[in-house]
């Protein structure tokens, strides 16, 4: 379904399992997990069917970003950090949720990272997944070569200096397979996704060259950030959020409400080579956030 957030703003969004329950004789409120797909230019359906498995301990809803995927089109004045964070609260208000659990993977973890910073009330807890604050090349470079040799380095700088259809062709090619330490579960899972490279391409040219999100986190000190944790959930063979990247992170945030967990052997999406290991401890945070 698409839902209007803003006059002439639809996002698609979809819900797996109900907010309320049986219990006793009464209905028991279950949280609700957000989640916010990476990208840019990709859409929801890589959390899917994983996810479906935390359907029993929180109602799960899935959206693509504005202008993404499912989602009406929109301009290219609209693709920043800014509105994205601030769709977040904008859905919410349209849906009813109150306190969400918010996961961001990736790029859905930078607007997490600004979510968090410009909301810090609106949230019951915060996941930030495979995430960086910053381009970081030096950091991403220096693992891709590590993991794909001088070929894999140089794919990587052809596609992050001058980000295009023809550096992407390479990138796909050479990098993308280097993202996780697993063959994908179901093979077919990229092939469902919704691609709109025109949004990648003028993101990785843009907004994300100079995006530094560490500030944001470290001025997250109202008193209200005490009904707030934050998981940091890291691989440590993840080529394009490098480890060190979710370290920065998790030192940026108020250490009392922060949880940082590393995932060895894993890379980018943690679930895709750990799924087991990383939903339990999802599980386990969403009983604590809320």
């Amino acid at each position: 379904m698409r839902i209007e957030i803003a006059p002439g703003v639809r996002l698609f969004v979809d819900v797996e399992g109900p907010a309320f329950v049986p219990d006793g004789t009464g209905l028991r409120e279950k949280p609700t997990l957000l989640l916010l797909h990476g990208g840019p230019g990709f859409d929801h359906s890589s959390f899917k069917p994983l996810f479906s498995r935390l359907a029993d301990v929180a109602q799960v809803v899935y959206y693509d970003h504005r202008g993404h995927g499912r989602s009406d089109p929109r301009p290219s004045e609209e693709w920043t950090l800014d509105t994205f964070a601030d769709d977040v609260v904008r859905l919410c208000s349209a849906l009813g949720i109150e306190r969400p659990v918010v996961l961001g993977h990736s790029f859905g973890g930078f607007v997490a990272q600004r979510y968090l910073a410009r909301h810090p009330a609106h949230p019951a807890a915060v996941v930030l997944s495979s995430t960086s604050p910053h381009l970081g090349l030096a950091r991403k470079l220096a693992v891709f070569e590590r993991l794909g040799g001088a070929a894999a380095r140089e794919a990587a700088e052809r596609f992050w200096t001058q980000p295009g259809a023809g550096t992407w062709a390479e990138y796909e090619r050479v990098c993308l397979p280097l993202y996780n330490t697993r063959p994908a579960a179901d093979p077919q899972t990229s092939k469902r996704i919704r691609f709109r490279p025109e949004i990648l391409f003028a993101w990785a040219g843009g907004e994300q060259r100079s995006m530094n999100l560490l500030p944001g986190l470290a001025g997250v000190q109202c008193p209200v950030l005490v009904l707030v944790l934050v998981l940091v959930l890291a691989g440590d063979q993840d080529p394009v959020c490098p480890l060190e990247d979710a370290q920065d992170i998790a030192a940026a945030l108020p250490l009392r409400w922060s949880r940082f967990a590393c995932v060895e052997g894993a890379g980018h999406g943690t679930w895709r080579d750990r799924p087991d290991e990383v939903l339990a401890r999802l599980r386990a945070f969403i009983g604590d956030g809320v």
